[in-house]
């Protein structure tokens, strides 16, 4: 009976989930709600493991990644053990470190799930302090072969350095094109704010995208100004998600901070224009 019971509210909650959040413009087409405890949803999340890019201090990996309480906690916290790519002698930064010193994680739906145009929501808490860079972001699904940035990034949301950005990038006349908005976290409330969850929010379609924060607008994109872009416009191509907690380089010195520095995901939802 309690199996019976427990099946019939899952099934009732995802169909409360799909009609709330569905109305005559938008329909919930995927969504995570992380209302299980233990590891993500493999249906829905692949990892990115390693050092992976920006000389960031973390390595990646799964463990670092779990649900409960009906959020999902990505956690960057200190982690001393070897590199396992470690070479000596290695001019690469990837392979030059001896010693991970920091593990977190990144989520990731490339091979899973894809969308081209919609709307991509999520509510969340993140660490504000100096040295953390969460990110809700995108990468088009050609970027094995285009190569970044021609293969376009959307910053959905993105802190780092006491600011809050929402950015889109690209390559144009074989150059990165970056077009960046900022709002200080002073701005916001500091830590009212931080301690707070926000609704971020991207708008997509054929003419434009618009990146919002608790519904107020941050960036805007004409996508026709793009049309020229290095292997075509990248905005108008599938893209998939990404979730990850990085520590260090451009999310500033790590010394002060306290660990560990958590990212709290209360749910990631897409909706796509009704026919």
């Amino acid at each position: 009976m309690k199996i019976k019971i427990a099946f019939f509210l899952s099934i009732l909650a995802s169909f409360s989930v799909a009609n709330a959040w569905s109305d005559d413009d938008w329909k919930l087409v995927w969504h995570d709600e992380f209302e299980t405890n233990g590891a993500p949803n493999p249906a829905n999340w692949d990892y990115e493991r390693g050092f992976v890019r920006n000389q960031e201090l973390q390595w990646y990996q799964p463990e670092n990644a779990i649900c409960t309480n009906g959020l999902l906690i990505i956690e960057a916290r200190p982690e001393h053990k070897r590199n396992p790519d470690f070479v000596a002698g290695s001019s690469n930064w990837k392979t030059s470190r001896e010693w991970i010193e920091y593990a977190s994680a990144s989520l990731k739906t490339r091979g899973l799930h894809d969308f081209k145009y919609g709307k991509f929501e999520m509510r969340a808490r993140i660490d504000t302090q100096l040295g953390s860079w969460p990110a809700f972001w995108t990468l088009g699904t050609d970027h094995d072969q285009l190569g970044w940035p021609a293969c376009g990034e959307i910053d959905i949301m993105e802190f780092y350095q006491h600011q809050i950005r929402a950015n889109f990038g690209c390559a144009l006349d074989g150059q990165r094109k970056w077009f960046a908005a900022e709002k200080p976290i002073a701005q916001l409330g500091d830590d009212a704010w931080s301690n707070a969850f926000h609704i971020w929010t991207m708008e997509w379609d054929e003419k434009k995208i618009d990146l919002l924060l608790d519904g107020k607008v941050m960036n805007h994109l004409d996508l026709a100004t793009l049309d020229q872009a290095t292997g075509g416009n990248p905005f108008h191509k599938p893209l998939y998600l990404i979730l990850n907690q990085a520590i260090g380089s451009t999310g500033g010195d790590v010394t002060h901070a306290k660990f560990p520095v958590r990212f709290e995901i209360d749910w990631v939802r897409v909706y796509q224009k009704n026919n």
